[in-house]
């Protein structure tokens, strides 16, 4: 090949190379989806919606919730296990779809560990135990009380069959031994609506969604899950009211589908911390119960393993096995 020839084709590789490269460097281009695997209204929903807007603020890109509820959270992450590695479709990743909808669930139709790649762990949040006021119990022990008096009487409201509140409730019958009727929704908020409205006994919800009812006295709340007492909430930890057990708090994290580069993964964790480095967004999370994290996807992925081995082990010693 003639050396001028040769040098016209090396300047088109390397202008291709930079084009490439710019392209890739402009990330994000476009919006971004973020899936939500719970129906609007409840924790996973409010805390997207939160860090969606300081998210997009960052990125310079609209980051769109799209709620997907269904199956405890395993419609929607189906859907973003099979969603383009691209980087634009994100999703938010919960205990329950993470562990508890894998441990409990055979037919759970993706891996948590395979199918996903972890960018961060957004806040940690407890999990609360409420009833409507109309229930005759004004603490745990005395609904335990209530409950093994009237066994099959009284029901619960979960998020959805195999998720976190589901398993919740079906350890809280086995601890106790008592017995309640499970009703799921499609998520966290309209199973609220029915408890609020008395058309359910009590629900297994993670605080942030339950806080403005229980503070505006439309629910009452018996029990949380927490290493702390919280603010604003009159009730015990489930530690100090004798079932440790439950005292596990719930997460909520940034996830993408497997094999999302490196680099995107980097610029989405970048500017997810700075979005929860904000005053107005941080206050916004902790008002709602939520205690804010921020760690490295290294960490969040530690935390997924954990937490699906604990879930696991829960679901073998109390032989808890769910269908959808």
């Amino acid at each position: 090949m003639k050396l001028p020839k040769l040098k016209l084709l090396l300047g088109a590789v390397l202008a291709s190379t930079c084009v490439m490269a710019g392209a890739q460097a402009k990330y994000p281009d476009r919006p971004i989806r973020l899936i939500v695997p719970f129906a609007a209204g409840g924790t996973t929903d409010i805390v997207a919606r939160i860090v969606a807007e300081g998210l997009g603020r960052e990125l310079g890109q609209a980051v769109v919730v799209e709620n997907r509820g269904g199956g405890g959270g395993a419609i929607g992450a189906e859907a973003l296990a099979r969603a383009s590695n691209d980087g634009y479709t994100l999703g938010m990743a919960t205990v329950s779809t993470m562990a508890t909808n894998p441990a409990t669930n055979p037919a759970t139709p993706y891996n948590p560990l395979k199918d996903f790649t972890p960018i961060i762990n957004l806040v940690n949040v407890p999990n609360v135990l409420t009833v409507n006021p109309k229930v005759p119990a004004e603490n745990l022990q005395a609904f335990i009380a209530l409950l093994k008096a009237n066994p099959g009487k009284y029901s619960y409201a979960s998020a959805g069959t195999g998720g976190i509140s589901h398993l919740d409730g079906e350890l809280f019958k086995s601890l106790t031994g008592t017995d309640m009727i499970h009703v799921p929704y499609r998520g966290s908020g309209p199973g609220l609506n029915d408890t609020i409205a008395g058309q359910v006994s009590a629900q297994f919800d993670n605080l942030p969604s339950s806080m403005p009812h229980i503070q505006a006295g439309k629910l009452r709340a018996l029990a949380v899950a927490s290493t702390e007492r919280v603010k604003g909430v009159d009730a015990p930890t489930f530690a100090e009211a004798g079932l440790p057990a439950m005292n596990n708090m719930a997460w909520y994290g940034l996830v993408a589908p497997a094999g999302v580069p490196a680099d995107v993964v980097a610029r989405v964790h970048d500017a997810a911390v700075k979005a929860l480095k904000d005053p107005k967004t941080a206050q916004r999370l902790i008002d709602g119960g939520s205690f804010i994290d921020g760690g490295s996807s290294q960490d969040y992925a530690a935390l997924i393993k954990r937490e699906l081995e604990l879930r696991q082990k829960i679901a073998r010693e109390q032989n808890i096995k769910l269908t959808q």
